[in-house]
């Protein structure tokens, strides 16, 4: 999956060269503070520290052969550094427990692709509030339950999705200060073999803060809110990709998302342009809600540890983070790109004849005359149906016009009720609450 869906940066961070790269990291900082602790539980030398900085290099190649015969990954990065560091190798993990390297480890590269996915998300951010600006004008026909509703404009539908997403947006660079955590507090998190004073020394390096109660791992909680903020993105994404397919059918194609030269829509219908795009990141927030529950399991591990969710966050930890990153580029792309046909949505407006002004006909036709809401609405709902059933005989403005009981409403009032921007005079409004993108 990482392959497939990565852009470069992400798809290196994820690799083991870079996650044994973090490893090495930490374990030379916690030698680091032993040398200069001077404590006598362990003394390392000058020539000693030298030795561990300048010789701890490895191969991924050759760590995992240590691996495929002892089935540990962290003694198989230690035994492959031992083999380079030579005799000053002892110094190096001492006090330390699996899971102070590898969990430190994973935060810091779950910042490191929070921080690639927010540089997509601005991008994406952008392309949605101007294409909004763009088209804040542009009526076209609003929908509730998929059936013709009042007017609204192009523009205003996209800045509620501008809106969504710049809370998606927020929820993540919350959820990724919640992983800005590491431990070194031993093999329970009591600090029984160190003192907490390495700790802090190494994550200070790391710029990560220290978990306050730590077991053997970092809690899993921590990991579930990132991944929960991943998944309610991709969700806004599904929202935005979803309304584009919706706008894009046949019969409608208001908007359509972008062809490129030489592409081909079917293998057996040469005519079909479809939203594969749009279709795709629809697909794949399905699996990052998956991966969302996934790392909710994750989170009540037995007593001060178990592994039940090592194997899974191997998984789901690089996928969701390069899916996510991927469906922002491409999100991206299809709105900066996306194809805006204007007289097929005035085209839209007219379909049912009318009675996109039904809402606007009812308060007018209760304020011009003397009749109950009931009356009103009753004569207003006749009209509507008959425009329904027989739209050759008359749109609903021709009804309502020629009904005699409501006679005294003028030629200009009628004018009013079916004018669409009418219905628009406080689009403004809406659009002056809601901040731009940062530059």
């Amino acid at each position: 999956m990482i392959e497939r869906y990565s852009t470069s940066p992400m798809r290196n961070l994820w690799s083991l060269q870079r996650k044994f790269e973090v490893w090495r990291d930490i374990e030379i900082a916690a030698c680091e503070f032993w040398h200069e602790a001077k404590d006598p539980k362990i003394r390392i030398t000058d020539e000693e520290l030298d030795a561990i900085r300048n010789k701890s290099t490895f191969t991924v190649e050759r760590v995992s052969a240590i691996e495929a015969e002892i089935h540990h990954d962290v003694i198989a990065f230690l035994t492959a550094l031992a083999e380079n560091i030579g005799p000053a190798s002892r110094h190096v993990h001492f006090g330390l427990t699996s899971s102070d390297v590898g969990d430190t480890a994973q935060m810091l590269l779950l910042v490191e692709a929070g921080t690639l996915i927010e540089k997509s998300f601005r991008g994406l951010l952008n392309a949605v509030y101007n294409f909004s600006i763009q088209y804040k004008d542009l009526v076209v026909t609003g929908r509730t339950h998929g059936v013709h509703a009042e007017p609204t404009t192009l523009g205003l539908k996209f800045l509620g999705y501008y809106a969504e997403l710049s809370r998606a947006h927020a929820r993540l660079l919350h959820a990724l200060e919640e992983c800005r955590y590491g431990k070194i507090s031993g093999a329970v998190g009591t600090y029984s073999q160190m003192p907490p004073e390495l700790e802090a020394y190494v994550l200070k390096k790391l710029n990560l803060k220290i978990e306050p109660v730590s077991t053997q791992v970092i809690p899993r909680d921590r990991h579930a809110y990132f991944l929960q903020a991943i998944a309610l993105a991709g969700q806004a994404l599904y929202r935005l990709m979803q309304e584009i397919r919706l706008l894009q059918r046949t019969e409608g194609r208001e908007v359509e998302e972008p062809f490129q030269k030489g592409q081909k829509g079917s293998s057996a219908m040469p005519h079909k342009r479809n939203p594969i795009l749009a279709e795709r990141i629809c697909g794949l927030a399905r699996v990052l809600s998956g991966y969302a529950n996934t790392a909710e399991y994750n989170i009540a591990l037995w007593h001060e540890r178990d592994i039940s969710h090592s194997g899974a966050e191997r998984v789901i930890l690089p996928d969701a983070t390069s899916l996510l990153e991927y469906m922002l580029i491409k999100s991206t792309f299809v709105v900066e790109n996306l194809q805006v046909h204007e007289k097929n949505c005035a085209r839209v407006l007219d379909l049912t004849h009318g009675l996109l002004f039904s809402s606007r006909a009812l308060l007018t036709v209760t304020a011009q005359t003397k009749m109950s809401r009931e009356e009103a609405y009753s004569i207003v709902q006749n009209a509507a149906m008959a425009t329904w059933e027989s739209p050759q005989e008359g749109t609903l403005r021709t009804r309502l016009e020629s009904d005699e009981r409501l006679s005294a409403i003028s030629q200009e009032e009628w004018d009013r009720v079916f004018d669409a921007r009418s219905f628009l005079t406080q689009i403004e409004t809406i659009f002056a609450r809601v901040e731009a993108p940062p530059k």
